[in-house]
């Protein structure tokens, strides 16, 4: 995905498996954001850059949606323990991840492996991609500051 390009319209199913669609955010910015796993240390960094800045990012007009391939009760566990207000899509399969191209070839310590890629996604009112972070570009501690001053 490029930015100008439009996000599909049914995102997945979220933690407690409510359909997330793109029309439920029309109007408004959308943060999707792809990470690779709950409880990893910079994984729970960037989701809680995002939870202590979320009032501002509403404030500013922006949702908030989290992508991994986890498990829909690994996502409940997550949103618990760090007390997340946002939705977080359980990909199990990573069908969205891969429209997107949040999933591919990553190289860990010189092995090749298929997984996610850390990306977020500022979607505009529309469905249309307005800026992307990828890799690391993505900043996990301050990333919400990087959304809001972009």
């Amino acid at each position: 995905m490029n930015i100008g390009d439009k996000v599909p319209e049914v995102l997945g199913k979220d933690e407690q498996g409510r359909e997330i669609r793109l029309s439920d955010y029309r109007g408004r910015k959308l943060v999707l954001y792809f990470y690779p796993k709950d409880n990893t240390s910079g994984c729970t960094a960037e989701a809680c850059s995002l939870r202590d800045r979320y009032a501002d990012l509403q404030g500013a007009g922006y949702e908030v949606v989290g992508v991994s391939k986890d498990s829909a009760s690994s996502h409940v566990k997550f949103k618990e323990k760090h007390q997340l207000p946002f939705p977080l899509i359980a990909d199990v399969d990573h069908a969205l991840m891969e429209a997107m191209g949040a999933w591919g070839e990553k190289n860990m310590y010189g092995k090749k492996t298929m997984g996610t890629i850390r990306t977020t996604f500022v979607v505009n009112g529309d469905g249309l991609i307005e800026q992307i972070f990828a890799g690391k570009e993505v900043k996990t501690k301050v990333h919400a500051d990087q959304i809001l001053k972009s």
